[in-house]
């Protein structure tokens, strides 16, 4: 499931549901006849491709369409596999004719595989029918421009083959695995198959929403017909008495197995040396903490939730708000298994989570905490949750004698993404009432943190803050964002575009 992360620290209780694409090559029927070996050689080309392809989804491969009657059958072959995103590889020239009808009856989105077997054709030795072996160009701008016309969007990936070895057919040298066109056009058709599998899996989520939105942040209302409608996702609306039914019957082995877990995973911190609201968890604060995260485990488990928003704050000394105080440790550790929790109230936000868990690339909860101009850096972070398989060494629990600006008193996590490149990806809703991705690549750095028990992440931009966050400001985000691990920004656009949101790049 995680493709990046270095470890595992507990078994998933989601798995990401993998893509399923389609495949096909691409020929002209007279040529069979007139060029022995070529069909052959072609489809083996395709087997290549699915090859593949398979370590990123369950390919359904059809063969060679070769006429306009063939593309019809492909059509209907694709939709009774119900695939995600068709790769259509031009093997050599064919009819626009023919893979018209397969992209008129199959709707899903269709990517052109431009890549040449060789690097370099044998000029003195070859014969027309290895030309035709390597001329998969030659069709794609017919394609194009008959796509164009027809209404339907596409994309195209060009470059070599990258094979390891030369057919016995071929006239030339076909071993182009190491070469940059190889690799370039691979991580392409890699990041297109990979992002298939966010609207598959958003398609069959149940996302939580338990308890309200935090009063009065208006950037993170949303209407759940319109998060449905142009994500997928389920929102399940949950109650406070719903967890609450479920603390009564945790047990004490539960509450234990929660202490060894977080034990094994956290660092216990003593008193902060500056912040006297932050200081070492007190023995019933951590009974407490796991108490509730059995709870939260129960509660995912009976609602079948694959992500869960959430907020409470509870009347003043009320049993609520003594629950809700527990809520970070849990929530914690359910973010490292496959269920992305944003606090808050954020549902949005809860979508850019699930979407970077299932590129397996993290995604913390996050949001701007201060500008360092001195390093040029800005550190991003919240008071949890937290994605504990991306942290840089073991996070930190501190007790926290009140949270600030919310009611109650708990457990919180103090952590850092680990240094390296990361990418944050917001959700966002624009006036006429759209999702919007937006995407931002910089990279985390070994600068200082407080010690006041919150998430924080110093992260350089590739531009000074002020004029990064001026342009960010303008794309009018969330004010909160995921956090991933890599450079991410060319995948969560190819996301955006299956799910047909629009994606600006920062």
């Amino acid at each position: 499931m995680n493709e990046v992360y270095p470890m595992t620290y507990l078994p998933p209780i989601k798995l990401v549901k993998r893509p399923r694409i389609g495949l096909y090559s691409v020929g002209l029927r007279a040529y069979w006849d007139q060029f022995p070996g070529l069909r052959e050689r072609l489809i083996d080309y395709g087997r290549f491709i699915e090859n593949k392809l398979s370590a990123w989804g369950d390919v359904f491969n059809y063969g060679l369409v070769d006429t306009e009657g063939e593309g019809r059958k492909a059509g209907e072959w694709l939709n009774e596999r119900n695939v995600d995103l068709v790769f259509c590889h031009a093997a050599t020239y064919s009819t626009s004719s023919t893979i018209l009808p397969v992209h008129q009856i199959n709707k899903s989105p269709v990517v052109f595989l431009n890549l040449q077997p060789t690097d370099r054709i044998n000029y003195e030795q070859s014969t027309t029918g290895e030309w035709l072996a390597h001329c998969g160009a030659c069709p794609v701008p017919e394609f194009a421009n008959t796509f164009n016309r027809a209404g339907i969007p596409f994309r195209v990936v060009n470059g070599l083959l990258g094979m390891s070895a030369t057919p016995e057919i071929s006239l030339t040298n076909e071993v182009t695995a190491n070469r940059i066109e190889a690799v370039r056009a691979w991580k392409e058709i890699e990041e297109w198959a990979r992002a298939a599998a966010v609207p598959r899996t958003l398609q069959h989520s149940r996302f939580g929403f338990l308890g309200n939105t935090y009063s009065g942040m208006l950037d993170m209302y949303s209407d759940f017909t319109m998060l449905q409608a142009q994500t997928g996702i389920h929102i399940e609306v949950l109650e406070m008495c719903d967890l609450d039914r479920m603390l009564r019957e945790v047990t004490l082995q539960e509450v234990k197995a929660k202490l060894e877990e977080v034990h094994g995973m956290f660092q216990i911190s003593g008193d902060s040396p500056s912040d006297p609201i932050a200081s070492k968890p007190s023995e019933e604060q951590m009974e407490w903490s796991c108490r509730v995260a059995a709870a939260q485990e129960r509660l995912v488990k009976e609602y079948d939730l694959d992500a869960l928003s959430y907020y409470y704050h509870g009347a003043p000394g009320g049993e609520y708000e003594k629950l809700q105080g527990g809520f970070i440790v849990g929530h914690s550790l359910l973010t490292a298994r496959g269920i992305p929790c944003s606090g808050e109230g954020d549902l949005k936000t809860a979508v850019a989570m699930k979407i970077c868990d299932i590129l397996g690339t993290g995604g913390s909860f996050s949001e701007i905490v201060v500008v360092d101009y001195v390093d040029g850096t800005i550190l991003l972070g919240h008071d949890g949750p937290f994605h504990i398989a991306i942290s840089e060494g073991k996070p930190v629990l501190r007790g926290m004698g009140l949270y600030h600006g919310k009611q109650g008193t708990g457990v919180s996590v103090e952590a850092k993404v680990r240094t390296g490149p990361i990418t944050t990806l917001n959700v966002t809703q624009t006036e006429d009432g759209k999702l919007k991705l937006i995407m931002s690549e910089g990279e985390s750095t070994d600068g200082p943190i407080m010690r006041i028990g919150n998430t924080q992440t110093p992260v350089r931009f590739r531009e000074h803050p002020d004029s990064y966050m001026s342009r960010w400001f303008a794309e009018a985000p969330t004010h909160h964002c995921a956090m991933s691990i890599g450079n991410n920004a060319s995948l969560f656009q190819k996301v955006g575009e299956l799910m047909k949101v629009t994606s600006v790049t920062m």
